[in-house]
């Protein structure tokens, strides 16, 4: 059965997001709490874009915290609810799909497997996680490069048609002038490796 994380991901098109989670919860460091709010921020976005909206720069930033803050009284959080429903938003059912932190660490150690303690791992296991950090970042980088040129295409501040984001890192050993792949690199090295044991 999937997740409420999951089948959030899936309901708003934010392909990449489950892997930058892994990334920034695993690897950055960052806390559960600053991962649903940001999880809940993209979800806000993919709502108000659904709806025909362009929000600009710090929009979903401010409007997130007007529907959830603390601080915020009742009536600026009722004229903020009221704004999205004027502009097309179910905020309704925008709330049911904001996650809790709770949400993200179930979905993150049950449905990804992945764990922040630490354990030893053998030298092929510790490989294997090193490539698929360089991946989930590659990911993560190009989902954000889209979502920045999409916005700036969609509020007219960039003149591009249809295009695809491309991440490419190459590693170049300087005393030679070789380039490789990191992918490539990985499985070159390590056959080597493997063969002077």
């Amino acid at each position: 059965m999937n997740s409420k994380v999951s089948r959030v991901i899936d309901s708003y098109d934010l392909d990449g997001l489950g892997d930058e989670l892994v990334v920034r919860w695993v690897d950055e460091g960052e806390s559960l709490r600053a991962l649903a709010d940001e999880f809940n921020r993209r979800v806000l976005m993919g709502a108000m874009r659904d709806a025909g909206e362009n929000p600009i720069e710090g929009e979903v930033e401010n409007t997130y915290r007007l529907l959830t803050g603390d601080d915020i009284s009742s009536g600026v959080r009722t004229e903020a609810r009221r704004s999205l429903e004027r502009n097309g938003v179910d905020v309704e059912q925008l709330e049911r799909d904001f996650v809790s932190h709770q949400a993200i660490h179930t979905y993150l150690t049950k449905h990804r497997g992945v764990s922040k303690e630490t354990e030893p791992e053998d030298s092929t296991e510790t490989l294997e996680k090193n490539q698929r950090t360089i991946q989930q970042l590659k990911g993560r980088t190009r989902a954000v490069t889209t979502n920045i040129i999409e916005n700036l295409r969609d509020t007219g501040r960039l003149d591009v048609d249809d295009f695809d984001v491309i991440v490419d890192v190459r590693v170049i050993e300087t005393e030679t002038g070789e380039t490789y792949d990191v992918a490539d690199l990985f499985e070159e090295r390590a056959e080597v490796d493997a063969a002077a044991e």
